[in-house]
């Protein structure tokens, strides 16, 4: 039993937690590689193709840690425990899971002082990574569709050459790069947000990204 009559509860559960980290570091290093891929000039005077190499390497391994990750996170939705599952990320189907999202709205445009007290992801939160999700995707398949465009004949080019029927060339990388801002943006969010529901609900969701534990009531 922990203070304020709050007991110990484990909610993250390994796979959940090394998935977030892995997450987490391949979207920093795709994020900075990227952008030297993409305007060269901004991180060296004058770049060579051995570091053009390299950097593209690093970016490469990085985005198959990504996708591995993501897709054993996915695998993770359907086999974990109940705050892993993928109902966590489509609360708006039921009844009760629209009244959740309608009042914890409320409390961040500040319409309501009551904080959501969800055990796993409150209700816009698993919601939001729903579409994070998807932009996940979006990511990976633009990524590898620009990876396979080296080798015309390859097997990568073959499974994601369909997306240059609606995206360019150029049309493909200015998706990719606003798909970066837009996770980055997220990540600023994303840690706003934790540290806000970490104070207000004196829960340990900091730490309990490490720790796979947070601090729940009785009811809970």
């Amino acid at each position: 039993m922990a203070e304020g009559g709050l007991y110990k509860k484990y909610v993250w559960e390994i796979p959940v937690r090394v998935t977030h980290w892995v997450n987490f570091l391949a979207i920093a290093v795709l994020s900075v590689t990227g952008g030297y891929i993409g305007a060269p000039e901004t991180l060296a005077d004058s770049p060579s193709q051995y570091v053009m190499g390299w950097v593209r390497f690093v970016h490469f391994v990085a985005a198959y840690a990504f996708t591995i990750s993501v897709t054993s996170r996915i695998y993770w939705a359907f086999m974990g425990n109940r705050y892993a599952s993928w109902r966590e990320y489509v609360p708006f189907v039921t009844r009760e899971g629209r009244q959740r999202m309608l009042d914890t709205l409320k409390y961040y445009l500040f319409m309501s002082k009551r904080v959501p007290n969800a055990v796993g992801h409150n209700t816009l939160a698993g919601t939001t990574y729903l579409v994070v999700f998807m932009l996940y995707f979006v990511m990976i398949l633009t990524g590898f569709a620009l990876y396979g465009q080296r080798a015309p004949q390859s097997v990568m080019h073959k499974l994601t050459g369909w997306l240059f029927v609606l995206f360019s060339p150029q049309g493909m990388r200015l998706t990719h790069h606003l798909g970066m801002w837009l996770l980055i943006g997220f990540v600023i969010h994303h840690v706003y947000s934790s540290w806000l529901m970490d104070v207000k609900e004196r829960g340990g969701v900091m730490s309990s990204i490490f720790s796979g534990y947070k601090a729940v009531r009785m009811k809970d």
